[in-house]
């Protein structure tokens, strides 16, 4: 096996892919990245069997082959070589990389192992990637990170009117996203998709069309040159809907960017502990944001904004509420609120379509 390519398509490439290779892998074979040479390109996959991402280049095919190479030195030796040309030949057991005057070799992995990983089978339709990938920028921050709790490291996607639905919460925080137009799913159908792997669907797929093919225990995002296939999760997502309160007395309507400089202030009172939170006094002067970190520091910050309710304050996990004022779009953020214990809404002013619910943190 043998084949040339530019330094930084091969480089971007194995960046790509090596997002999907195992970290800890039990199977040491998923720790590396497959390649695959033929005709005018090749092509790398990485995969940790619940998901995986396939990414395909030109390149100078002098030799066909499909080999597995350790993802952490393929692409620590790709991305330090010049720019221009690398040459990748395979010789036994061992992979040359060189371009210029510089070579590394590399041990490969038992290719044999590699699991393959054939396409789901299911209704296939093509989307417009943009409005998806900003609709998984608003929800994937909500999504837990434990392990320990699967349904809720997942995405919720639900059809819905003329669209789909979006929910993610690791229930401190919840996020839900309205698309419309875009018909990924059936009437009355939803799936519950890993967080991780849509995460990186945002990434590989910003913008153009992509194809959508959901089968009955994965799910696959690809275009010509890319795809993402990420597994199912079994389960049953929480009713989500019975924690959205249908109104509420207090309501702030203030400048999104001046809010979110505030938080970030009283951030770096608690030295980026969410153990210090920031308190919201809001009152018909606008709010007043604090923060105490005990005997270290403290801080207060005033800002104008327009309120409706009797006074209150109600204070939050400062990187929760930063997640929310980053997901919104639009000048001016919206913070609807019951009391102090009670769950608050942070919204856009003028897009409904995104909602992100937030638990108070207990004050004295």
């Amino acid at each position: 096996m043998k084949f040339r390519c530019e330094r930084d398509t091969l480089g971007e490439a194995i960046g790509t892919t090596q997002r999907a290779a195992a970290q800890r892998a039990g199977l040491p074979v998923l720790s590396g990245i497959q390649v695959t040479a033929v005709d005018d390109y090749i092509e790398l996959v990485g995969s940790d069997l619940d998901l995986t991402i396939r990414v395909r280049v030109p390149a100078q095919v002098d030799a066909p082959g499909q080999v597995v190479v350790p993802a952490k030195l393929f692409d620590g030796l790709t991305t330090r070589l010049r720019p221009g040309a690398v040459t990748f030949e395979v010789s036994g057991d061992d992979a040359k990389i060189s371009s210029g005057p510089a070579r590394a070799g590399v041990r490969l992995l038992p290719g044999d192992e590699f699991p393959q990983s054939p396409p789901p089978e299911g209704p296939t339709v093509t989307i417009d990637a943009g409005p998806l990938a900003e609709a998984l920028r608003q929800v994937i921050p909500a999504a837990s990170r434990d392990d320990a709790r699967p349904i809720l490291t997942g995405i919720l996607i639900a059809a819905k009117d003329n669209g789909m639905r979006l929910v993610a919460t690791d229930s401190y925080r919840l996020a839900v996203r309205d698309l419309e137009g875009v018909g990924l799913l059936g009437d009355g159908q939803k799936v519950l998709v890993g967080a991780r792997g849509l995460h990186e669907v945002q990434r590989v797929f910003p913008s153009g069309e992509i194809r959508v093919t959901l089968g009955e225990r994965e799910v696959r995002f690809e275009s010509d040159t890319r795809s993402v296939t990420t597994r199912l999760i079994d389960g049953e997502f929480p009713n989500y809907e019975q924690l959205i309160p249908t109104g509420y007395p207090n309501r702030l309507t203030i400048d999104r960017a001046a809010l979110e400089e505030a938080v970030r202030l009283m951030q770096i009172v608690g030295e980026g502990r969410d153990t210090t939170p920031v308190r919201l006094a809001m009152s018909a002067g606008g709010l007043e944001l604090s923060a105490n970190a005990q005997e270290r520091a403290d801080a207060v910050e005033s800002l104008e904004g327009k309120f409706e309710g009797a006074d209150l304050t109600v204070a939050f996990n400062p990187q929760f509420l930063l997640d929310g004022l980053l997901a919104i779009d639009g000048d001016e953020a919206v913070i609807e609120s019951m009391d102090p214990l009670k769950p608050a809404t942070l919204r856009a002013s003028d897009k409904p379509e995104f909602m992100y619910l937030l638990m108070p943190v207990r004050i004295s």
